[in-house]
């Protein structure tokens, strides 16, 4: 990472804010009830400093740091899960991120959405919580999850008297149920893109830019008729609601991206060696695909 400043390039980025699993790497089972040998990858995840530590893994999100054409950057978070004030300590101090201009959540569950409440350390700061609103996008289904888990950040009439707490203001923006439609964050165009996470459970994947299109898939249980639908040109054991390695690998060659970086990855992956087996396959398929890490900034035209 040799640019730590947000807009010293003039270009728009990406910022991998997490790219591990809901319960983050290390796995705190594999540390308190250690296996003989001890779990290689979570063994290393807590003997190195998380920066200096591909394989110390946050819950997976996104920052896009969208240098708009005035030069003016605006900062788009996909995903605010239960690690987000650690990813913003670390790596928002690190790339000198000032605020953030939009959030957009992939689904409800605790890994996306439980770090809403520390939104309220990006905005400035209001004993009477008068700030201007973090605009989040999301579905009508998390919108009435998260009004549940959170019902202090829906904004409601507070009675006479009643002394207001100090709380993140959030702008609850819904996206339309069919997804057929584009939507506006901070100035850049998003498509939801609809993924399959389990047999009944749909979250979102999103489709953005112009100059250089970019798919972002929290979630490996991809649509890829949707992504064809918009214009996109066509290891390690099972999971229930995630591709594995194999089925990921199967995708890419069906979707044939210019370069992939994979996310939600979990202490089965060591990010050196099974980054070398990845640079053979992807010589052999000519798509470049590597394990992302946390902090990971590629510059990129939007």
């Amino acid at each position: 990472m040799a640019s730590t400043s947000a807009a010293d390039d003039g270009r728009s980025a990406l910022i991998f804010l997490g790219t591990g699993t809901s319960g983050s790497i290390p796995n705190v089972t594999c540390l308190i009830q250690a296996s003989d040998p001890p779990c290689a990858v979570c063994s290393q995840a807590l003997s190195l400093p998380p920066e200096k530590n591909p394989n110390y893994r946050c819950n997976s999100s996104l920052l896009i740091d969208y240098c708009q054409s005035n030069g003016n950057h605006s900062y788009i978070v996909i995903d605010v899960g239960k690690t987000f004030r650690e990813q913003l300590l670390r790596w928002f101090t690190l790339y000198k991120i000032p605020r953030v201009d939009s959030i957009i959540l992939t689904h409800e569950h605790a890994d996306a959405v439980l770090g809403l409440d520390d939104v309220r350390s990006v905005q400035p700061h209001s004993p009477t919580n008068d700030v201007d609103p973090t605009p989040i996008y999301l579905t009508q289904f998390t919108m009435e999850s998260v009004a549940m888990k959170f019902p202090y950040l829906v904004p409601k009439k507070v009675k006479g008297g009643q002394q207001e707490r100090r709380v993140a203001q959030l702008d609850w923006r819904i996206i339309d149920d069919n997804c057929d439609k584009p939507f506006v964050a901070s100035g850049l165009q998003f498509f939801p893109l609809p993924v399959m996470h389990g047999k009944n459970y749909i979250c979102l994947g999103f489709l953005f830019g112009e100059k250089n299109r970019v798919a972002s898939f929290l979630m490996f249980h991809t649509s890829l008729q949707a992504l064809n639908m918009k214009g996109f040109p066509p290891k390690k054991g099972a999971h229930h609601t995630h591709f594995c390695l194999p089925e990921t690998l199967e995708a890419v060659k069906r979707i044939r991206p210019k370069r992939v970086l994979i996310i939600g990855l979990s202490h089965d992956f060591d990010y050196h060696k099974d980054n070398e087996l990845l640079i053979e396959w992807s010589r052999r398929e000519g798509i470049l695909v590597q394990l992302a890490h946390d902090g990971l900034r590629i510059p990129i035209e939007l």
